[in-house]
């Protein structure tokens, strides 16, 4: 089928426009399970230089250097990836073994402050991951128009508050809300959660109708990195609530 997809998803990475303007008849159509096998192995590739960086020991310079390598080089990979999309299928493995050796170094660092957070941080991301999909095809939630609205909504405003905290940072003026343990600091900290959570209905819902349409084999490639994205800033969402958490009961 050539019909354009009509679709919108709070992930920046997977927008309406992303399953436009190909020959979807070349080299194959893009299938779930397809997809499925490229977000597990791309899963894979992360944790697999997550746990390098995470065993290395407390205090190697080589642990802040691998982690700003993860840092800055998956930041140049995933805007390579979401604009040359036919590269997906080398780009988005580079992406996992770079966002590994970055989580890895951030884990490592939360942990060493709270020990046992990381392992609580990882269960509730795959948790949530596992229950959500199964919401998603029980047909308990659905991504309606209305729905798809209000998380892109929200998405975007939580993207705006973490860019005035960022541009203030640089000035030495830290916005309380975002980092402290206050109760309002947790309040945000859930709902930046929960909006990162249904992001995942938004993506799965995405994929399943790129599925349906047609779109090019490589494209399952993009789907699973866009499935990584979110579940890279679900976990690290997590870790920053359970920190605070933490923070409180010490």
């Amino acid at each position: 089928m050539n019909r354009h997809l009509t679709l919108r998803s709070g992930n920046p990475t997977l927008n309406a426009k992303t399953f436009t303007g190909f020959d979807m008849t070349a080299g194959g159509s893009m299938t779930i399970m397809g997809t499925v096998h490229k977000t597990a192995l791309s899963l894979l590739l992360l944790m697999t230089t997550a746990l390098f960086t995470w065993n290395l020991p407390v205090g190697d310079p080589r642990g802040n250097d691998l982690m700003m390598l993860g840092m800055i080089g998956g930041l140049i990979v995933a805007v390579v990836t979401v604009f040359k999309h036919q590269w997906a299928k080398y780009t988005v493995p580079a992406y996992a073994l770079l966002q590994g050796l970055a989580l890895g170094g951030i884990s490592k660092f939360f942990e060493t402050m709270y020990p046992g957070i990381v392992n609580q941080a990882v269960m509730l991301t795959f948790g949530t991951l596992g229950a959500l999909l199964l919401a998603y095809r029980s047909g308990l939630i659905k991504a309606t128009e209305n729905f798809k609205l209000g998380i892109v909504a929200a998405t975007g405003g939580i993207a705006f508050v973490y860019l005035i905290s960022w541009i203030l940072g640089m000035f030495g003026v830290t916005v309380p809300v975002i980092h402290s343990n206050s109760n309002m600091g947790i309040l945000f900290s859930i709902g930046v959660v929960v909006i990162a959570a249904l992001n995942l209905v938004l993506d799965f819902d995405f994929i399943e109708e790129g599925a349906e349409k047609g779109a090019p084999k490589y494209m399952e490639w993009y789907g699973a990195f866009g499935l990584l994205v979110t579940l890279i800033w679900l976990y690290l969402e997590i870790l920053r609530l359970l920190a605070k958490l933490s923070s409180r009961r010490n």
